[in-house]
């Protein structure tokens, strides 16, 4: 077994970390500038060495509001290796990880480094996709996940594929999208179709962009495509409306909202419910075969208030598991990290509420009646 210490980096072993970054790496190499970034964000950034000595570093990513951790740069001192530091390394981030309630690593390496991928599969990584012209120099990449904190419960699970969202204000229509497909595989998943929904649901205005889609929107839009839905309202006032400052802009959304109100009333009088969804409702509809639609606000993710609909996909004693159809390119730049994301109970019940009068709302989709 390694003795090398790991601890984590400070700021003094930066001029290090960038040497050890030129002798390890010929192209994809992180800059002076990115390490400063990295060494002063909340990220799980370890350095194999006493104090003024680098032989190694491992930078693991914490994807902010959820459970999952991503190691995103590794290096080991070529002089150093073969001392088993690179095992040391993950192992110590993993324990680093679980200790913040991280219960899964993922990570991309080159297809054509075999000795590392060896390593990660001895370490109990498995495969889960693969992805062409990643790098710099056009290589591969594969995609390997471990589960590191391992819970013995059931977990309520559905297929859903997922869909990422081509605008910054079509999350509605996407997480609709995901919902209706996972119910009926013979749909498509198109922005002609994700835009045509947001047509059909958008409250006109939000903030100072174009407007999102209220949950009557969002039904009325799958029943029009023969689903049923049950709308939950924690409120009876018009959705959104403390989001926009403009007495005009109110008017209209005020005006949009009574419009579906009226239709949605007209066609399913019965599946409107004005209360808070519950996590117990949650896990039943799960348990049907519907899926939930649910209203959230980013504030966890990024610190920005802004709402924003997911797909709730799975749940179990600890967890709720979404798919989020927002991709963060800078960090988080494939949809696989966006899939059954998962969510502690306690912090999902504080993130599915927006602005200050805490909305509360959801939509649950359910397979088509003739299905």
């Amino acid at each position: 077994m390694n003795d090398t210490p790991v601890r984590p980096a400070t700021l003094n072993d930066l001029s290090r970390l960038v040497e050890l970054e030129q002798a390890c790496f010929d192209s994809d190499r992180l800059s002076r500038r990115s390490f400063r970034h990295f060494l002063s964000s909340a990220n799980c950034f370890l350095v194999a060495g006493s104090e003024g000595e680098v032989l190694g570093y491992i930078l693991v990513l914490l994807h902010q509001g959820t459970h999952l951790a991503r190691i995103y740069s590794l290096a080991v001192d070529p002089r150093q290796q073969g001392r088993g530091l690179a095992q040391t390394l993950i192992e110590q981030a993993e324990k680093s990880c679980v200790a913040v309630g991280r219960i899964t690593m993922r990570l991309e390496v080159r297809k054509d480094n075999h000795s590392a991928i060896r390593l990660y599969e001895r370490m109990g990584y498995h495969s889960f996709g693969e992805y062409h012209d990643y790098y710099e120099d056009h290589a591969d990449a594969l995609r390997l996940q471990k589960r590191i904190l391992h819970l013995a419960q059931h977990t309520t699970h559905l297929k859903v594929p997922y869909y990422a969202q081509q605008t910054d204000f079509t999350c509605g229509p996407a997480a609709l999208m995901m919902g209706m497909v996972a119910l009926d595989p013979r749909l498509s998943l198109t922005t002609t179709e994700e835009l045509r929904i947001w047509r059909e649901a958008t409250t006109i205005y939000m903030m100072a962009g174009h407007g999102g889609c209220s949950p009557l929107g969002l039904a009325l839009a799958a029943m029009r495509r023969g689903f049923m839905t049950d709308v939950y309202i924690s409120s009876n006032d018009t959705p959104f409306l403390d989001s926009v400052r403009d007495e005009k802009k109110k008017h209209v959304m005020s005006l949009v909202h009574a419009d579906f109100l009226e239709q949605y009333q007209y066609l399913a009088a019965d599946h409107l419910h004005y209360t808070s969804l519950s996590q117990v409702q949650l896990q039943e509809a799960l348990e049907r075969g519907a899926l939930p639609i649910v209203l959230i606000s980013t504030y966890r993710f990024d610190n920005q208030k802004v709402p924003h609909w997911v797909v709730v996909t799975a749940m179990d004693e600890r967890f709720i598991y979404i798919h989020d159809p927002f991709i963060d390119e800078p960090v988080f730049r494939f949809a696989l990290d966006n899939q059954y994301l998962p969510i502690s109970r306690k912090d999902f019940d504080r993130m599915s509420q927006f602005g200050q009068s805490r909305l509360r709302t959801a939509v649950i989709l359910s397979k088509k009646a003739s299905a």
